[in-house]
């Protein structure tokens, strides 16, 4: 991780967010912003970050607000609300807006490293009280699945199986750039922020790609 935003209007919770993520990440370069107007005005003069740390509570944003603005604008940017109110419709409400993951402040420094950790590695952090059931969390997969057209699954099942954009444009006979576009769409579709989280919730449905079409696309 080289790169993190940590996004709350008060000082003292961002001295504290800034404490953790430096001891356990110690190449990290750290970035604050004390409203949603400043993030958005860092990442759109400093670029790409590995993670996004977000309150809730912002004074320019109301309830959801703010991360929906933040994941409109910035689609690929992995955003973790990380709030002192915690409750299920709060969890679920983060995770529909598409929040990578909800970390309770009240978390023990180590258990948010370890919740930092989980969802770099591209998985979806909730705490344990407030995950959904298996069944529904499939079930909510295969739904976003099934709103993939057929060509953005056959390309689903070639980023599953490890292949690089170049290698997906030869073996379908279509341009990079729509390669790229289907990969956007995928994403879009499946509110994934990363190539590895969607074939991480296409493993879990076990999903199976269609049988590919060559298209002059």
């Amino acid at each position: 991780m080289e790169r993190v935003l940590i996004v709350d209007d008060h000082p003292l919770v961002r001295d504290g967010l800034r404490t953790v993520i430096a001891v356990a990440f110690d190449q990290t370069e750290l970035f604050e912003a004390a409203s949603i107007a400043e993030a958005t005005a860092i990442i759109d003069r400093e670029g790409d970050f590995d993670l996004v740390m977000l309150d809730l509570n912002m004074p320019d944003a109301q309830g959801f607000s703010g991360l929906a603005a933040l994941r409109e604008r910035f689609p690929a940017l992995p955003i973790v609300i990380v709030s002192g109110a915690v409750e299920a419709g709060l969890v679920q409400g983060a995770i529909s807006n598409g929040a990578a993951g909800f970390i309770p402040k009240s978390l023990k420094r180590s258990a948010i490293v370890a919740a930092v950790q989980s969802i770099l590695n591209g998985n979806l952090f909730v705490p344990d009280e407030f995950a959904a059931p298996d069944d529904a969390e499939l079930e909510e997969i295969r739904h976003r699945i099934d709103s993939l057209t057929p060509q953005q699954r056959v390309v689903l099942g070639l980023v599953v199986a490890g292949k690089l954009n170049k290698q997906i444009a030869w073996e379908l006979d279509v341009s990079m750039t729509t390669v790229k576009a289907h990969v956007s769409a995928i994403l879009a579709k499946m509110s994934c922020y990363s190539r590895t989280q969607a074939v991480i919730m296409a493993g879990k449905v076990h999903f199976t790609p269609p049988e590919r079409e060559r298209t002059s696309a």
